[in-house]
């Protein structure tokens, strides 16, 4: 009885571990599933390409240029159109179609205000973009200093060597307080603004879509129209064929008029017919094709919000992290101890390389963000002009 009562009681736990163990294994297949595919997507021969493009466009700017100051990033937060030239000239190289052509449309023809819209806060992303990818090239300068800091004192103090050698220590000491004292270049853009940022994208999505419905509903009601009317006319004809038919019968000429009804019917089936194939080929209504780039548009933007959502996050932890460091610098270079230093140093070196990489991926989601923006326009610039 005891041994009925335990297999009852533990059957029920046994099968709830079944299913935890189940969906723990779904989800794990899931997870790699999305990481396979998220790691495939910087494999790809676009993502490759616009990457060549982007660090060969920034390497001859710089060549031709020299150094300069990073702009301000309310320059590319706002919708007003001052930039320096600089900014302009990758998003001018990277996006299609270009500005020049985009605006002799505009003219030319009647876009959409929303789609005109969405050509405007696309390249504003591409200059956010533009400047994001300018500071992780400026955190991996400055943090330059620490590795040649550890490097140094790795190559001229071994370990288990004597850290009281003054003027490496002093060198040292003058390397971390060169370190806190440069600005942190992630920190031009606040969390308030990439969460204004979202709430933007967000609130163009909404009217993207809304219109986008509203233009596929005006779509299938014409085409409903149509199709009442086709059988109405139909049904119109079949009504006049019927009293031929009738003459046809009780009159002389029924040798004439029933062949003429049958003719008529089939003629107007037959010119139906033809009608609904060369509706089919024929190219899609003003409607369709706006319903169509309204889609477009909507995808891409869509796309964005994910984009600046993962770069978000990115630059906040590294963010945090580089701060982090630089208090840690400051208070070693502050105490003047030794011991301190040399634990400073280690620490750095644990986490150095772990830093890096972080940056790295965050440069890879700037650059996948920029092919993304290039796609989606070029597919919306593609839809516009069949």
């Amino acid at each position: 009885m005891k041994k009925l009562l335990w297999c009852n009681l533990k059957l029920p736990f046994s099968r709830d571990g079944e299913r935890r163990k189940e969906h723990v294994n779904s989800s794990v297949t899931k997870s790699n599933v999305i990481n396979e595919e998220y790691k495939e997507a910087f494999r790809t021969n676009s993502y490759i390409e616009i990457c060549k493009k982007v660090q060969g466009q920034l390497e001859r700017k710089s060549t031709d240029n020299g150094p300069s100051s990073s702009p301000s990033p309310s320059s590319f937060l706002s919708s007003s159109s001052s930039s320096s030239s600089r900014n302009v000239s990758l998003s001018k190289f990277l996006h299609e179609p270009c500005q020049e052509t985009l605006a002799h449309m505009i003219e030319n023809s009647e876009l959409h205000q929303l789609l005109v819209n969405y050509f405007e806060i696309s390249l504003e992303a591409c200059r956010l973009c533009e400047l994001l990818l300018k500071n992780v090239h400026k955190v991996r300068a400055n943090y330059h200093v620490i590795k040649t800091t550890i490097k140094q004192m790795k190559n001229e103090v071994p370990d288990g060597a004597s850290w009281n050698t003054d003027d490496k220590c002093l060198a040292v000491y003058r390397n971390l307080a060169s370190f806190v004292m440069l600005k942190n270049p992630l920190s031009t853009i606040t969390p308030l603004q990439f969460h204004e940022l979202h709430e933007n994208h967000s609130l163009f999505l909404h009217k993207l879509t809304s219109e986008c419905r509203k233009t596929k509903r005006r779509t299938k009601l014409r085409k409903c129209i149509n199709k009442v009317m086709r059988y109405v006319l139909l049904g119109a004809c079949g009504v006049l064929v019927i009293p031929l038919l009738i003459l046809a019968i009780h009159s002389m000429t029924g040798i004439v008029a029933a062949p003429a009804g049958l003719f008529v019917l089939s003629s107007l089936s037959l010119f139906l017919k033809k009608l609904k194939v060369a509706k089919k080929k024929s190219k899609k209504t003003p409607n369709e094709r706006l319903g169509m780039q309204l889609d477009i548009a909507a995808r891409g933007v869509y796309i964005s919000i994910n984009d600046f959502d993962t770069i978000s996050r990115l630059v906040q932890r590294l963010h945090d992290e580089l701060e982090h460091e630089k208090f840690v610098a400051d208070i070693c270079v502050r105490k003047g101890k030794n011991e301190i230093l040399k634990e400073v140093l280690r620490e750095f070196q644990i986490h150095g390389s772990s830093f890096l990489e972080q940056l790295e991926e965050l440069e890879k989601q700037i650059y996948l963000c920029f092919l993304d923006i290039s796609r989606s326009r070029r597919l919306l610039f593609e839809e516009m002009i069949k």
